[in-house]
């Protein structure tokens, strides 16, 4: 091989080369044979935007390395990858295209629309995450809303419900008026805004005066079933067992005593309406109060709000204030700061309505989760703790059904005749009730049957994805179930994690992993999340062009299991140097390199590196084995950089382009190539192009197809690592001294002689000599006890004028005379000596001249000396 055959630079444009071939020979393939230990990731699948981001960037290229490195390590490895289509997203965007809403056009028409952008999206996502270089089994692809995966979401659905853990009930729920469909609690985001904290007048029958209530939902008057107070809240007693009238609306509400009020809010008088928050809802349900729905489904006003009837929520809201006010009930506004849930996908305000809906009963399964997740490892230990939190605050059940289109359909029908509901059969999966009908009896004879409009909810399509991917619910499902990994967001603990764990101990009382890692989120170089409001979206198309996929994923992996992450271009900038300076740095030796090692033995310094690379290989096996990928990248391009390219590499030129010495040249050309093959197969997880691109110079064969290198403890050699270190110190430092004294690096010195009063330090160099002056291109070397004997002599003197002139005035001609025609090294030792020199009765101190010194040596030459105070070393050096 010639350095002329390898490109001068790297190009990251050959990235696209090595995607096709991985996927040309499936080099990724999950065998399954059982040849193999078997890895299963239960990867996360992503809806269909059309789009990846620096967070889906993050997420893959820790499942990516995940799995390269498995498969290294001899996995079978599977790495599948899926859809989540279902669901809202979509929908949303299908309506704002085509500026329909979901009930314009038929169901089938509006469900196709939503299947093309799908389809559209995710080939475009798939062809991102190629360039990625992102190892998924293709041939293991999932997608949620085709009909084998829709068996498998019905089929789940079908054995909760046989077993009493899916029910339908009448119960408040939280409903996104602008999706006009229930939310699950999972699914609403809290945003905090300032509105007004209103203070209305509530007239008391036979009261002295009013009771002040203080709301931010005036536009909720008309759905108050009471008012309430802390027990022990004193302001009040003369208001029980009297009759309250409700402002404009004028029903009659009574006074209760709950411990969930908090006194010190607003007046400390709350009015419960149905239903302003959950507090309200627990109120309602604590105390029998009744139940006044004053809002449908699309955020109108009923009938119940009487003249305001017809009018949208915020519209209410400005009317009754004013109406109030005029009225005279209106006492103060004032500005507050409150948490308003919103639905997750439209951002609009959510409202709480009694509705008819399908459940999972959460409570009951409860335990099971928390058990689950305590067999489960998770990296960091402390995101379980989110969870169980989460575990913790449940009040209501899961929310199951929603009032789309675009979902998986619940497989049930209801007798038209007597209402009874009747679930498909599992050998009519899948299906969709409002377009077939079932061949049925229902008990009251009939055998006329209306189907379920409303779907599920997206998340019972992907939390199941573990079963789905094992292949369940064929029996073989249990060779692949549980899986080994959950790679997940800690954004979706609370949902994907949550209804993962909960749906398979349901459904196969297992937990459905074994390990659990979560990333963070990424966020813009200002330190604020991502947004196209804030202008700080970095798309990862705009680094792919500039620094590859290598480059970026090197910065992913830098990052820390669990923390948030800024996405830095100076991260992405230093990625692409190192590959760079790797990529000079192979070229150079590429002309050394062997075809066959033989046992050529190695030198002290082959011997120091070799060391060195055991540590890193122990090291960083340890890093991915344990998730910790910084670490692991970190020791790696530190390794490479400094210690093989700066350190050894240069250290070794001198034994690569000399005859002299066959099996030193031989030694050095081994350890060379082990070096440089250890290295690339380290990096292969990270950086997958780069990788491949240099071994297909050195080896046939694809390096991902190659073994993790093997930890050699026989090379294992802490006391030649010491003194390999302590002699690149004493190299570093020769290297120092001639770039400060302008020199060439490759220039010959004549000499150069190691002064130390250590003997230990004496014996750790005393190897290492032939080598820091081959690499210094020192003549002649030598190893010395004791300190040199070098003299310090004046060569030069140079009066300061700067000085001299403004003050001795007209006595400066003279003195500068006298000293440009003095012996310069007699006026440093007077000047030494006495501290000054009399010059015509003037006194000239150090202050008032310079001097060039040199430095005689031991054998009367000029020398330079170099201190290593720390290490206890001078180096006497002769040019």
């Amino acid at each position: 091989m010639t350095d002329n055959q390898i490109p001068k630079d790297y190009d990251h444009k050959n990235e696209a080369k090595w995607q096709r071939k991985w996927q040309e020979d499936d080099i990724y393939r999950f065998v399954g044979s059982g040849t193999k230990p078997r890895y299963i990731i239960d990867t996360p699948p992503p809806y269909p935007t059309g789009s990846i981001h620096m967070g889906h960037v993050l997420n893959w290229v820790y499942m990516d390395i995940i799995a390269r490195f498995k498969r290294m390590r001899g996995f079978d490895v599977l790495f599948p990858q899926g859809w989540d289509c279902h669901g809202l997203p979509t929908e949303v965007k299908v309506e704002e295209t085509h500026n329909i809403r979901k009930s314009d056009i038929p169901r089938d028409e509006f469900r196709r629309l939503c299947v093309e952008l799908t389809q559209e999206n995710i080939a475009m996502m798939k062809e991102q995450m190629q360039r990625m270089g992102f190892s998924q089994d293709w041939n293991r692809e999932f997608i949620t809303m085709t009909p084998e995966y829709m068996r498998k979401t019905q089929l789940s659905f079908l054995k909760m419900y046989r077993e009493g853990l899916i029910y339908q009930g009448v119960h408040p729920v939280n409903w996104c008026p602008r999706c006009e469909t229930a939310i699950a609690f999972a699914e609403v985001e809290y945003t905090e805004n300032e509105t007004n904290l209103n203070y209305v007048r509530f007239p008391v029958d036979g009261a002295d005066e009013d009771i002040m209530i203080a709301t931010t939902r005036p536009e909720l008057m008309a759905a108050c079933v009471a008012v309430v107070v802390h027990p022990d809240d004193e302001r009040f007693t003369e208001f029980e067992g009297r009759s309250i009238e409700v402002p404009i609306f004028g029903q009659k509400v009574k006074l209760i005593k709950d411990p969930d009020v908090d006194p010190e809010f607003g007046t400390g008088a709350v009015m419960v309406c149905t239903f302003g928050d959950k507090t309200d809802v627990s109120w309602v349900n604590r105390h029998g109060l009744d139940v006044i729905e004053a809002i449908d489904e699309r955020g109108y006003m009923t009938e119940a709000a009487g003249k305001y009837q017809g009018l949208t929520i915020a519209e209410c809201k400005e009317k009754i204030v004013e109406d109030l006010e005029r009225e005279g009930f209106l006492v103060k506004k004032e500005p507050v700061k409150q948490n308003v849930g919103t639905c997750w996908r439209c951002k609009t305000p959510i409202e709480i309505l009694v509705k008819k809906q399908w459940f999972v009963a959460v409570k009951k399964l409860i335990p099971l989760v928390r058990e689950a997740a305590d067999e489960m490892k998770w990296i960091p230990e402390h995101m379980k703790t989110r969870l169980l939190n989460w575990t913790g605050s449940m009040d209501w059940d899961w929310c199951i059904s929603r009032q789309r289109i675009f979902a998986t359909p619940i497989p049930v029908w209801y007798c038209t005749r007597c209402g009874r509901v009747h679930a498909a059969s599992e050998d009519m999966l899948p299906v969709d009730p409002t377009r077939e009908k079932p061949e049925m009896v229902c008990e009251c004879g009939s055998t006329e049957f209306e189907g379920e409009e409303d779907v599920l909810d997206t998340w019972m399509d992907s939390s199941i994805s573990p079963l789905a991917v094992a292949g369940w619910p064929d029996p073989s499902f249990r060779e692949l179930f549980p899986a080994d990994l959950r790679p997940q967001g800690h954004d979706i603990i609370r949902t994907w994690a949550f209804y993962t764990i909960l749906r398979c101990m349901a459904l196969t009382g297992e937990k459905p992993f074994s390990e659990i890692v979560i990333n963070g989120m990424v966020f813009g170089e200002d330190g604020h999340k991502m947004s196209k409001s804030r202008g700080n979206v970095i798309a990862p198309e705009e680094v792919l062009e500039d620094y590859g996929a290598d480059a970026l994923r090197l910065w992913a992996a830098g990052s820390v299991p669990g923390s948030d992450v800024p996405f830095a271009w100076k991260d992405v900038k230093y990625g692409y140097k190192f590959l760079r300076k790797f990529w000079n740095a192979f070229r150079f030796i590429s002309i050394h390199l062997r075809e066959n090692r033989d046992d050529a033995r190695p030198g002290p310094l082959d011997r120091w590196i070799l060391s060195r690379l055991m540590g890193l290989v122990g090291d960083v096996t340890g890093y991915l084995e344990d998730y910790n990928f910084a670490p692991a990248v970190n020791r790696i391009q530190s390794f490479i950089w400094h210690d093989f390219c700066d350190e050894y590499i240069e250290a070794v030129k001198h034994r690569l382009y000399s005859d002299d010495d066959p099996e030193s040249k031989r030694a050095a050309q081994n350890t060379l190539r082990t070096v440089l093959e250890t290295c690339l197969k380290l990096l292969a997880p990270v950086t997958p192009h780069f990788t491949e691109e240099v071994n297909q110079h050195i080896n046939e064969g694809s390096i991902h197809l190659s073994e993790w290198p093997e930890y050699a403890e026989e090379l294992v050699d802490p006391e030649i690592e010491a003194s390999g270190d302590l002699a690149v110190e004493v190299i570093g430092e020769i290297r120092r001294f001639k770039s400060s004294s302008k020199m060439p690096l490759n220039s010959p010195l004549k000499s150069a002689t190691i002064y130390t009063e250590d003997d230990g330090v004496s014996g750790m160099l005393e190897p290492f000599l032939e080598d820091i002056a081959g690499t210094m291109n020192i003549a002649e070397i030598k190893l010395e006890e004791g300190r040199p004997e070098i003299t310090e002599m004046a060569v030069e003197l140079t009066p300061r004028m700067d000085r001299i002139g403004p003050e001795f005035r007209s006595e400066a001609p003279a003195i500068i005379s006298y000293l440009t025609g003095a012996d310069p090294q007699e006026i440093y030792e007077e000047l030494k000596r006495n501290g000054e020199v009399d010059i015509n009765g003037n006194r000239v101190t150090m202050e008032h001249v310079a001097f060039r010194k040199e430095v005689i040596g031991t054998g009367g030459e000029r020398v330079d000396v170099l201190s290593m105070d720390q290490q206890g070393i001078i180096i006497e050096i002769v040019r």
